[in-house]
């Protein structure tokens, strides 16, 4: 759920509310097996390691998920349902949701990112890295980098992480800044959003956003 002036400017942010837009393509993809899990699945207790492994394969080499059909997009939304099963009690006050994470794919390409991963802006900027840190004990950084016609740049927002309940966080960023080559400037305001974290390990993060993007962090380092 994004401020007013928020919505109003291109800010690349990573939990966005942004509505769905198709992608420029959808390439043929071989479906691939459910993962199916006879354990019981009960909060707290750590998920199988195939269905972490399940959902990164699905994921991977799909441009943020950019470049899955339909189907593809339920299966990763299948394993990201059982997952959620196993997810502890309260994730926003677990020590594992800081660190450096990486935007491995959301279910609506034009979430993180804005304008920017709109079809129009994908063929402008290409997409290089979407990092997202979370600093203790309130302190999120994201920053997208993308090259525009052989030039580097990045887009970097600073904001504050409050913890609504035992899942939701809420986090107020302020103006995005935006580097292009050796310029550099602020543009845009404030902006505010609302995630729920589903499932989190020393590995991978799961969020979904307040009108329900699905997207999936892989921890760096």
């Amino acid at each position: 759920m994004s401020a007013s002036a928020a919505a109003a400017s291109p800010s690349l942010r990573l939990f966005s509310t942004t509505p769905p837009l198709a992608p420029l393509h959808r390439p043929l993809r071989r479906p691939l097996p459910s993962v199916r899990c006879s354990l019981p699945a009960t909060p707290g207790v750590r998920a199988p390691p195939v269905l972490v492994d399940s959902i990164l394969s699905k994921v991977k080499g799909t441009d943020r998920g950019v470049l899955l059909p339909k189907d593809g997009h339920q299966e990763v939304a299948g394993v990201a349902l059982q997952l959620g099963k196993y997810c502890i009690d309260e994730p926003v006050k677990s020590p594992l949701i800081f660190g450096e994470w990486e935007v491995v794919y959301c279910s609506v390409p034009t979430s993180p990112g804005g304008l920017y991963r709109t079809p129009l802006g994908r063929l402008i900027f290409k997409t290089d890295e979407m990092i997202q840190v979370v600093e203790s004990p309130d302190t999120v950084r994201n920053k997208v980098s993308f090259s525009v016609f052989g030039i580097e740049g990045a887009v970097s927002l600073k904001g504050k992480l409050n913890a609504l309940d035992s899942k939701w966080i809420q986090v107020i960023f302020e103006a995005p800044e935006l580097k292009v080559g050796s310029l550099g400037f602020q543009y845009g305001g404030e902006s505010e959003v609302k995630l729920e974290i589903t499932y989190v390990d020393e590995k991978i993060r799961l969020g979904k956003g307040s009108r329900g993007s699905l997207f999936v962090f892989l921890r760096r380092g």
